[in-house]
């Protein structure tokens, strides 16, 4: 058997999530987060980690590859979407992995309506992309601190710095 498969099985579209979340997680506290997890780090991990401890299923919106563009600029991702979300789908905190071709996951928030929205970064929590639809319903919406050091941009200017540099 593939080893990948039961990966692949954790990457949904919307509308079978939908189904899924009608079907058989109507009990499930259900905490939604989004990025775009270009490059997986130790940041990632612990920051997913604590998702998962908010509630009985974490769902990850992964942005496509097209949005990363947007969002980024031409040179990223690195990592294409399919790749990314695979990985994403290999950790044992992540129960599913929809990806989204939109610049923000306000749509995919509308529709699945967690009950805990959870962002990394430097936002305040009535900033966050969805804080009005998760708050209106009574659901949270936490902003969590990302560990120093840990960003895939500051990785890849690492790696810049150590191996692009002038060697004459």
């Amino acid at each position: 058997m593939n080893k990948i498969n039961p990966l692949i099985s954790k990457i949904k579209s919307l509308k079978e999530f939908l189904i899924i979340k009608n079907s058989t997680l109507e009990n499930k506290r259900i905490v939604f987060t989004n990025g775009c997890f270009d490059i997986l780090h130790r940041g990632h991990i612990e920051y997913l980690q604590q998702a998962k401890t908010l509630g009985d299923i974490l769902v990850v919106g992964l942005n496509s590859d097209s949005s990363v563009k947007v969002l980024k600029g031409e040179n990223r991702p690195i990592n294409n979407e399919i790749d990314r979300a695979i990985c994403l789908a290999a950790l044992e905190a992540v129960d599913y992995v929809i990806i989204f071709n939109e610049e923000t996951p306000y749509n995919l928030i509308k529709n699945i309506r967690p009950q805990v929205l959870i962002k990394g970064g430097d936002w305040r929590e009535e900033e966050i992309v969805g804080y009005d639809i998760v708050t209106s319903y009574g659901g949270r919406v936490i902003s969590s601190n990302f560990l120093s050091n840990y960003s895939t941009s500051k990785i890849i200017q690492r790696i810049i710095n150590r191996y692009c540099k002038d060697k004459t």
